[in-house]
């Protein structure tokens, strides 16, 4: 039987919220511990009638790696 690859792409991303939660709980421990990255500031095109913003800042903390890892094998188990 094949897996659904959509089904770990959800875990995965589960466990990078749930991680990310966790470590945001407890800012002074280690869990917390990280980096970011990205862009720190936002493209913005203005055509005149419309405005368009992007950005994207990434923040990956020890706590969402333990996500991830709980994730894949939360996976491979069903």
């Amino acid at each position: 039987m094949r897996k659904n690859n959509w089904a770990c792409f959800l875990l995965i991303l589960a466990g990078i919220v749930i991680g990310g939660f966790i470590g945001s709980l407890f800012p002074s421990t280690w869990l917390n511990y990280g980096q970011t990255f990205g862009l720190a500031n936002p493209i913005v095109f203005d055509i005149g009638i419309m405005c368009i913003t992007f950005g994207l800042t990434i923040k990956i903390t020890v706590a969402s790696i333990i996500g991830i890892v709980i994730g894949i094998i939360v996976y491979r188990l069903i």
